[in-house]
């Protein structure tokens, strides 16, 4: 999707492509769409459907000789998704000038605010995949020079180039180093690749010193990282694994208490790998949320070991990096789910990170990290943004 409104008509119809092809659909946001809002115009209400489950078990049951068969029908498949991509209303094709752009999701906002209302150059916008080669084609006829627009990695002009590329066309994008191939695309980027005057943009010039993001003022992480630093700091060989949240804010100062972060629920299962390695002392970080998420799983393996490691559970009774949604577990109910996976009841302890409480926690910490075995420490405090509600 290139703009909100776009996010919302195209999860729409991902629901009625599924039903119609009968295959999965994927939609593909970029980082600067997921943290932006904008009001949408909604639709009716679509009315609920009957219930119409699939009987043929050989569509589901992926066994090899099933899977086989789907992939044979994916290929089969090819040429309506192909029609469809041709024709669907969110691909769009403006024949001007012989200097073409193909520009897609988001980066589609960046060139029309570069280019103006009155731009020269041919356009196509592209937001489906099988890419719209019929519309392409027609881009390609008319124009020699193209410039590839695109977030993230350069699909469509990969895919555009091929392997010998088209010989006689100037294909520009990520590739040839006209769009940068890291970090996200801006409106002066595009204008600059465009050659096009940047207007009102001025040079970033400050004796401010930056501020990097961080927790909230009053979050009960703070407490938390606070108690996990002191007690490891002279250990000059702590591993601390960490995860998915808006605690992985912890790795910037003053905590410097996260060494690692890749995806749910690894903070444990890597923490869990390092003590078998022989690390010491590990200490695990990992949120209420993520841990029902994916963290439990990890946290059973660590269990059947033993492993020399904590693990911190920082229950803050809310999903916070993402809204503030309802947790699965929190207070008694995530620790009654640590004991059914048969963490030993003796080194489970809750605490509440609390400035008033840091030499009770920091001593805690010490006590649990120094035990040759497995620690699980939750600790308890709602979110900051609770109370403020």
């Amino acid at each position: 999707p290139a703009n909100q409104q776009e996010a919302y008509d195209m999860t729409r119809e991902a629901f009625e492509m599924s039903e119609r092809f009968r295959i999965p659909v994927m939609m593909r946001v970029t980082t600067r769409m997921a943290h932006s809002r904008s009001n949408v115009q909604p639709k009716p209400v679509t009315p609920q459907k009957p219930l119409n489950p699939q009987q043929d078990m050989t569509i589901w049951t992926l066994l090899p000789m099933h899977a086989r068969r789907r992939f044979q029908h994916l290929l089969d498949l090819q040429n309506d998704l192909q029609t469809y991509s041709e024709d669907s209303p969110f691909n769009s094709l403006q024949i001007r000038g012989s200097k073409g752009i193909i520009a897609s999701g988001i980066a589609y906002n960046y060139v029309r605010e570069a280019l103006g209302p009155d731009f020269e150059q041919s356009l196509l916008k592209i937001s489906t995949y099988p890419l719209p080669l019929k519309l392409i084609s027609r881009l390609v006829e008319h124009c020699r020079e193209i410039l590839v627009v695109e977030e993230g990695y350069p699909l469509i002009e990969k895919q555009l180039v091929g392997l010998f590329g088209l010989t006689d066309h100037d294909v520009r994008g990520k590739l040839t180093g006209d769009l940068p191939r890291t970090g996200e695309l801006t409106t002066d980027i595009v204008r600059k690749s465009l050659n096009v005057k940047t207007l009102g943009s001025f040079p970033f010039e400050t004796d401010l010193p930056r501020r990097p993001p961080q927790l909230c003022q009053g979050c009960p992480h703070c407490d938390t990282f606070k108690a996990i630093v002191a007690a490891t700091e002279n250990e000059k060989t702590r591993c601390l694994f960490s995860d998915i949240g808006c605690y992985t804010l912890g790795a910037l100062p003053p905590y410097n208490a996260v060494h690692t972060c890749t995806d749910m629920g690894a903070s444990i299962s890597m923490g869990l790998g390092a003590a078998k390695a022989g690390a010491h002392p590990v200490v695990c970080t990992i949120g209420d949320s993520t841990f029902v998420h994916s963290g439990m799983t990890g946290l059973i393996g660590a269990i059947k070991e033993n492993a020399n490691m904590t693990v911190v559970i920082l229950d803050n009774a809310i999903v916070g990096m993402t809204g503030g949604q309802e947790v699965f577990a929190t207070g008694e109910a995530l620790v009654n789910i640590i004991l059914g996976l048969g963490m030993d009841k003796e080194h489970l302890v809750r605490i509440e990170p609390l400035p008033k409480n840091h030499e009770e926690n920091t001593k805690i910490m010490k006590r649990e990290i120094a035990y040759r075995g497995l620690s699980v420490v939750v600790a308890y405090r709602p979110c900051i943004q609770i109370k403020r509600k």
